[in-house]
């Protein structure tokens, strides 16, 4: 179990001489230029934005001689996605004055602008904190935005697992005094999301004075943490570095049972890379959670790959080690034992859409928000009618690791006119659309991402369409499976672990140069509930064939499946009982299985 070897990377090198995080970000701001350096946009990313630039323009900007239509992505960190509504308009202003007029709601229950100048940049991200949000951390090698549900209710068990999930994101966040020197000119706005004065609570030699969990390097990469139910597992608590399953005796939250070494991204050009979903670690009281996932943390922090980018994520360290050996470690961290997880298992999952009771007497109402694109265009006017919503009730919200947003608080006497002011803003309910686009996802991809090969956001509901016309012609209609959509092989909208999952494999070029779509990778064989990871189908299919290459597929299903069972939990099965590949079996066909 020693480090691994190798000569740091260049981002290792930058981080240890960032002083914290600083580098040039304040001098490269001042300047009259609309980017800044590589250099400065790798630590830009611990807080909270991204360098991006217009590709749709690309192409054309590079034969006028033009230099890349440089932007701004800013990305929100909200535990759990909770906000007030001064937070939501806040945001929805930023959206108009800096943006590019759109909300993005991210994967990790987040808000995302797009679109955001240079110049404008320090304005947006000091105004996201006046409004007690922050970017802080967002991206970067750090703990990254803490996932819990987000149904509002009054049940005691969730109230208490969102008040563990705010607690970890404040514990967890960095310390370092260079983000309120950059973005608030020195004010450290007393904001509850941020981590409280006080040293941590696992020491260790590896540990600093001023980033007393991070150290002066950070993290090897990016964490990612989240809090789930035994019967909703809305924040696919697997695909996370670090999850927490609550254990409930009683109708009471006592513990959790700890797993680890989850992460969906890959590179499919390096073998050494690949998805994977977290593992069972441990049974711990609710007490002991900080100091558990400090000590997690830390392991991870001093034993993970900081010479390889690529497998810097805590899944190759538990790969490389085995989960017993990284238990150990942990018990070593900790000077105490762990205790074997508790027979608790996931066993539903919701997107909690619709009207529900909280319990409190209030409603709150879930509205699908298709790829979390908060817009107005056309008819739809959703942008225009929620920031109307958000004036007239005045009530908070929650946003979904399903890209969509739960209005909390509601009066049940409010309902009728809430409902007529959904249909004057164009706004679909949740009744109004399919199944099968409910349950699907997709990244942003074109034209912000850098990384993107292909679209995935914008081309998802062409494809939405298509495959809801034969889902209805097979008498599928109302089956519940996951479709999840990305533009490259990084997995942000976590494909690999969906019941079918589309990723962007090749661009495909016109004869001017530009992007169509592209060809993507078919898998198949996941789970709604998200504990099991998907198989390749077919590669390198075109964006116009997809449903037609699925159309066998979902064929065999209707015609084989057994009573109540899923789309993926089908393919699962057909594979493993032929004994042959999903693509195989899928495609070539077979006798019915048993």
């Amino acid at each position: 179990m020693d480090k691994p070897g190798g000569k740091p990377s260049k981002v290792e090198a930058l981080k240890q001489a960032s002083e914290y995080l600083r580098l040039s970000i304040p001098e490269e701001l001042k300047a009259s230029n609309t980017s800044i350096t590589e250099d400065a946009a790798t630590l830009l990313k611990f807080h909270g934005s991204y360098q991006q630039d217009d590709r749709d323009v690309r192409t054309q900007r590079k034969r006028e001689g033009l230099e890349k239509a440089f932007q701004f992505m800013v990305r929100v960190r909200m535990p759990g996605g909770k906000m007030t509504a001064a937070q939501y308009l806040t945001c929805d202003q930023l959206a108009q004055d800096y943006g590019n007029g759109t909300l993005r709601i991210t994967t990790r229950q987040a808000f995302q602008f797009h679109g955001i100048l240079k110049q404008d940049l320090k304005a947006t991200i000091a105004t996201v904190n006046r409004a007690l949000l922050s970017t802080l951390a967002a991206c970067g090698d750090v703990e990254r935005n803490v996932l819990a549900c987000p149904a509002p209710k009054r049940d005691g068990v969730h109230d208490a697992v969102q008040a563990d999930a705010d607690a970890f994101a404040s514990h967890f966040a960095p310390r370092s005094s260079a983000y309120w020197e950059i973005w608030l000119d020195g004010e450290k706005v007393d904001n509850p999301t941020l981590p409280p004065a006080g040293p941590a609570l696992v020491p260790t030699p590896g540990d600093d004075s001023v980033e007393p969990i991070y150290g002066k390097l950070y993290m090897p990469r990016k964490f990612k943490t989240a809090f789930a139910l035994p019967g909703d597992n809305c924040t696919d608590v697997f695909a996370n570095d670090l999850g927490f399953l609550a254990v409930i005796e009683a109708g009471k939250l006592v513990g959790y049972n700890v797993v680890v070494g989850g992460g969906l991204g890959t590179t499919p050009s390096a073998a050494k890379t690949f998805p994977a979903l977290a593992k069972p670690l441990a049974y711990i009281p609710r007490a002991d959670l900080l100091r558990v996932g400090e000590a997690i943390i830390k392991v991870t922090r001093d034993f993970g790959n900081r010479s390889d980018r690529k497998r810097a994520r805590l899944k190759y360290v538990i790969h490389d080690w085995g989960i017993d050996a990284f238990r150990e470690k942990v018990e070593e961290y900790l000077k105490a034992p762990l205790t074997p997880a508790r027979d608790t298992h996931v066993t539903d999952v919701c997107d909690h859409m619709g009207w529900h009771p909280q319990g409190d007497g209030k409603l709150w109402l879930g509205i699908p928000v298709e790829n979390g694109r908060v817009r107005d265009h056309g008819d739809f006017r959703l942008l225009s009618g929620l920031r109307e919503f958000f004036k007239t009730y005045g009530t908070p919200a929650r946003l979904t690791c399903m890209q969509s947003i739960v209005l909390a608080d509601i009066d049940p006497a409010h309902k009728p006119e809430i409902e007529a002011w959904l249909t004057r803003f164009g706004i679909a309910s949740v009744e109004q659309v399919s199944t099968v686009r409910r349950w699907s996802m997709a990244c942003p991809a074109f034209p912000t991402c850098g990384l993107a090969v292909t679209e995935s956001e914008r081309v998802m509901p062409r494809l939405m369409d298509d495959l809801e016309l034969e889902l209805k012609n097979q008498g599928l209609a109302a089956d519940r499976f996951t479709v999840r959509m990305t533009g490259c092989p990084n997995g942000c909208a976590r494909p690999y672990n969906s019941d079918i999952g589309l990723v962007g494999r090749s661009a495909i070029k016109t004869d001017d140069g530009g992007n169509v779509a592209g060809t993507y990778t078919i898998f198949l064989g996941g789970s709604t509930l998200g504990e099991r990871l998907n198989v390749l189908y077919k590669d390198y299919v075109p964006f116009d064939q997809i449903v037609n290459e699925l159309r066998p597929v979902l064929e065999r299903f209707r015609a084989e499946r057994h009573n109540g069972e899923r789309l993926g939990d089908f393919c699962h099965r057909a594979a493993i009982a032929t004994g042959v590949s999903a693509s195989k079996y899928l495609a070539q066909g077979s006798e019915t299985v048993d």
